[in-house]
């Protein structure tokens, strides 16, 4: 897949997630599989830039690869300066986000709560694909609700504004995660227009993503939250779509391995505090898809240590070895 200059090794992206799709998390995924990362959604209001939260979630010049990073915001003026900031630190391609459902955001009127003005849609766009010199991409959802489905009006919108590429997920900001997404809707904008479309929702396996990229013809697959713990998803549907193999779930090893890697990266990363906090999120994910070790969570959960973490994982991984080497 090709955005502007940009050529991607396969079609599989990592959604742009909150809490999630940080540094560390991009790397492992882009290690396991995904073609192009985006980071979390940054905030366009540069006062509220002084937090930890937004300094991690800038742009981090170590990134290896296509930095793609996502703002959020309502404001041309205020969005295209932050855009050109991103670039300045060294953004190769700036997402805009029209997709984001959450209360807090739709709120400010920003995010999905953007489709209800498309005037406003099209000022934005304007104003950041005129302030930089890198590619700007976009983000929907299919509409406001089930009444108002205006994705292909703001797909027309885009495209003549020179959004290099659009992401679109298969439901309404009402609809938020409930009911199942669909895609006839990114099909229609896809014949519709030029410009590359990344389809996303719902994405959850290899098989899935073959399915909706026959239906849609789309040029990309984003997945987001089916991804969560499990980011060796990645190289399943990359596999099943370029060579026809399915690949099965990571062995033992190589999921003790990956987890305590990750774990130590979250610490390296943020540091202490957030560290050990942030790496319970993602063992509790972790957990989700492998049941056998839900009763490791009540005690990392527990830990106030990073290097006590890293002990526990290493000991209890270490016995589950052994029982495994005993049946």
């Amino acid at each position: 897949m090709q955005i502007a200059s940009y050529t991607f090794s396969n079609q599989v992206i990592l959604a742009p997630m909150a809490g999630v799709t940080d540094l560390p998390y991009r790397e492992l995924c882009r290690e396991l599989g995904a073609g192009a990362v985006v980071g979390e959604m940054l905030s366009a209001n540069q006062d509220l830039w002084h937090s930890s939260k937004s300094q991690f979630r800038q742009v981090q010049k170590s990134e290896q690869g296509v930095r793609w990073i996502q703002i959020l915001g309502n404001d041309p003026v205020q969005m295209a300066t932050t855009a050109r900031i991103c670039q300045q630190q060294g953004a190769h391609i700036v997402d805009i986000n029209m997709g984001c459902p959450a209360k807090k955001v739709c709120k400010k009127a920003a995010g999905s709560a953007l489709l209800q003005d498309e005037k406003l849609v099209a000022e934005i766009l304007i104003a950041v694909v005129k302030a930089v010199d890198i590619p700007v991409t976009l983000k929907i959802r299919t509409g406001w609700n089930r009444e108002n489905k205006n994705a292909l009006t703001i797909a027309r919108i885009a495209e003549q504004s020179g959004i290099a590429a659009l992401s679109v997920h298969g439901r309404t900001r009402q609809c938020n995660y409930t009911f199942a997404a669909e895609h006839d809707t990114i099909a229609q904008i896809k014949q519709l227009t030029s410009i590359p479309i990344i389809v996303n929702g719902d994405i959850n396996s290899a098989k899935k993503a073959q399915s909706v990229l026959d239906h849609t013809k789309a040029d990309g697959i984003m997945v987001g939250r089916a991804a969560l713990g499990n980011p060796w998803l990645f190289r399943e549907i990359d596999n099943f779509i370029n060579h026809q193999i399915i690949i099965t779930a990571p062995g033992k090893s190589e999921l003790y391995q990956t987890i305590i890697r990750h774990v130590k990266a979250l610490h390296a990363f943020y540091g202490s505090y957030l560290g050990l906090r942030i790496a319970r999120k993602h063992l509790s994910w972790y957990e989700e898809k492998f049941p056998e070790h839900l009763a490791l969570k009540n005690i990392f959960n527990r830990i106030d240590s990073c290097e006590e973490q890293i002990v526990v994982l290493e000991t209890y991984f270490s016995g589950m070895n052994s029982q495994l080497a005993v049946a």
